[in-house]
């Protein structure tokens, strides 16, 4: 068996709200709770597994979601339909604009617990 990333949890203020926000955004389900967790399960397989936690529990983490150029448009279209904001950078320092890192594009939002995700058509190195 080769070995595969399976699911990841991601500790949140409030599960139902976070998995519903990044599906909604990325065009996704969301899973059925499974005991404290809620899911939502990507294309590939992966599941992130939303957990309630105590808010000094919630520690920002950083999730990247490889996507299509067409994905890419869709997201974008409904992250401005929502009014989050968007940025072209981890840093949060170029607010309303995306990068174009390795050929491709990309962009950074913060979930409803202050994770920063990111959406990308090329993975990192893709380039070179």
């Amino acid at each position: 068996m080769s070995i595969e990333l399976n699911h990841i949890i991601v500790k949140v203020l409030d599960k139902h709200r976070s998995a519903r926000f990044l599906a909604d955004l990325l065009g996704l389900q969301v899973g059925r709770q499974w005991g404290p967790f809620v899911p939502v399960q990507t294309s590939n397989g992966v599941t992130l597994d939303f957990w309630d936690n105590d808010p000094s529990e919630v520690v920002e983490q950083h999730y990247a979601f490889l996507v299509s150029e067409a994905e890419f448009d869709a997201i974008m279209a409904r992250i401005e339909r929502a009014g989050v904001t968007f940025f072209a950078d981890p840093d949060r320092r170029q607010p309303g604009r995306i990068n174009r890192h390795d050929g491709g594009r990309g962009a950074y939002f913060l979930d409803p617990s202050g994770h920063n995700m990111e959406i990308i058509t090329r993975p990192y190195g893709a380039a070179g």
